[in-house]
């Protein structure tokens, strides 16, 4: 059962990842008044596990709360000098981190199948 309780654990660790980009990518336009803080990115921290125990999420680090300072005038919530702030999160990295953490769920719900199947086939041999 170990390669279940493995693949289980990376299932958990990318379904956090994956909220954490979502979570990114919901709010890359988010704006704040230049006196306040710009929301700060999500990155999930992870260990590997003692012995073959898998994966372990141990918390989220953030982004820079400075964010960027973006002219927008037209914003009702800009300072006197027409700027907002922005989170400084990077579309194109986000996105290349939601493509990994979806194959690797992917590739480990494929482990976890697998060693179903190849469990419930020594157990049929087991029966005959």
């Amino acid at each position: 059962m170990d390669a279940i309780a493995i693949a289980s654990s990376a299932l958990t660790t990318h379904r956090k990842w994956l909220d954490a980009i979502s979570d990114n990518l919901s709010n890359i336009n988010t704006v704040t008044p230049t006196s306040g803080a710009a929301f700060q990115a999500r990155y999930v921290k992870v260990t590997e596990g003692a012995g073959i125990t898998g994966v372990n999420v141990t918390g989220v680090e953030y982004g820079d709360a400075e964010g960027k300072l973006t002219y927008d005038p037209e914003n009702p919530i800009a300072d006197k000098d027409g700027y907002v702030r922005m989170p400084d999160i990077d579309l194109a990295s986000q996105m290349g981190y939601l493509v990994m953490a979806q194959r690797g769920y992917e590739a480990n719900a494929a482990i976890v199948d697998r060693a179903k199947s190849t469990y419930e086939a020594a157990l049929q041999i087991g029966k005959g």
